[in-house]
């Protein structure tokens, strides 16, 4: 009942084309990014910042990357993690040599970067789709880990291949405690967040929905099948290279070759799948389940251990996590293939009726 649209009249056409047309909407979003940029900063802790919610956001933020190419273009690709890293280590590279750069300017270029990476990776699907166009982007996965670790200069001629991530200092102000990169983090995903609801309902998100539904018909109406294609690898890649930039910076500090392995690609796929794919907010929701239920699981086998007094091998605890884990992903797709975030769509539109049948 709460929830019902009766009454909220739209009298201009940018009212109507509002990105949370509905008030309720529009309420729910700003106690939500109170709560986020305010009320978890102070009452979070440094593991819960550092440990939880920053990973949780960039990952987010990749998986919304694999979702404007996967989900919204219906274009398969295995080599987010290769987009990540990218981004890391050219970010990495930029405030390295061009250190009067800053550190937003050199997010953004780790970001086109990657996008121009993801351009030339991306050819193949003008003319392969599906799983082989999967293959095509796994061999980037492969080739960029390969190039990284050959070419001295992008880690500075370590040897070890591991990089050290500088310091983060903006207009002045260095961003050197959990909670001050847990904001910059909050900052750069929401605002990517939202431009990427504004790509969708725009004229490019549009083409990138027809040529997912049915690309020869899109082709027919005049949609350019190399521009949006190669497009939507750029947008996607983009967002991977930010999210890899955050990664090395605001999260792990120093990154070495192997933390971007295809097992972060299958990640990142798993939670746009379980998330929901072609929902934003599905982006969101795949990452936090993808994220917390390790930590729920172990919280739980740990009380079970002390409940029964019995201490339980950690060797199996982390078998049964692994086990619970894809069994739930399983069940998952089978009682809502369409992802989780279409269980919150269904549940809104019960509201709006309640409590008449439906």
């Amino acid at each position: 009942m709460f929830y019902r649209e009766a009454g909220q009249f739209k009298s201009s056409y940018a009212e109507d084309q509002q990105i949370f047309p509905i008030r309720q909407d529009r309420i729910g979003i700003t106690a939500l990014l109170l709560v986020v940029f305010v009320a978890v900063p102070l009452l979070g802790d440094q593991y819960w910042l550092s440990a939880i919610f920053t990973p949780l956001l960039i990952f987010a933020l990749a998986a919304l990357g694999l979702n404007i190419l996967t989900g919204y273009a219906g274009q398969l690709s295995l080599g987010t993690a290769a987009f990540m890293a990218v981004g890391a280590f050219m970010a990495y590279n930029f405030m390295l040599r061009l250190p009067w750069l800053g550190v937003i300017p050199s997010f953004i270029l780790a970001g086109l970067c990657a996008a121009a990476v993801g351009v030339v990776f991306g050819l193949p699907s003008l003319r392969i789709k599906g799983f082989y166009l999967a293959v095509a982007t796994l061999a980037c996965q492969f080739f960029v880990l390969w190039a990284i670790q050959r070419w001295g200069w992008i880690t500075n001629y370590s040897a070890s291949g591991v990089i050290t991530a500088q310091k983060m200092v903006i207009l002045g102000f260095p961003f050197d405690t959990p909670a001050l990169k847990y904001l910059l983090t909050l900052s750069i995903v929401t605002l990517l967040a939202l431009l990427a609801k504004n790509l969708m309902r725009s004229e490019t998100g549009r083409a990138f929905m027809a040529v997912r539904d049915m690309d020869v018909a899109a082709e027919v109406i005049g949609i350019r099948m190399m521009h949006t294609k190669l497009l939507a690898f750029a947008i996607s890649s983009f967002y991977c290279g930010v999210a890899g930039a955050m990664y090395a910076f605001c999260y792990l500090g120093t990154v070495e070759p192997e933390a971007f392995t295809l097992d972060l690609s299958f990640r990142v796929l798993f939670m746009i799948i379980i998330g929901g794919t072609g929902s934003i907010l599905g982006s969101f929701i795949g990452a936090a389940f993808i994220t917390l239920l390790p930590i729920f699981l172990n919280v739980m086998f740990g009380g079970i251990s002390h409940l029964l007094g019995v201490e339980i091998p950690h060797a199996v605890i982390s078998n049964l996590e692994l086990i619970i884990f894809g069994a739930l992903i399983i069940f998952f797709l089978i009682v809502e293939p369409h992802g989780l975030a279409r269980l919150w769509q269904i549940a809104k539109e019960k509201l709006r009726l309640w409590p008449f049948p439906h």
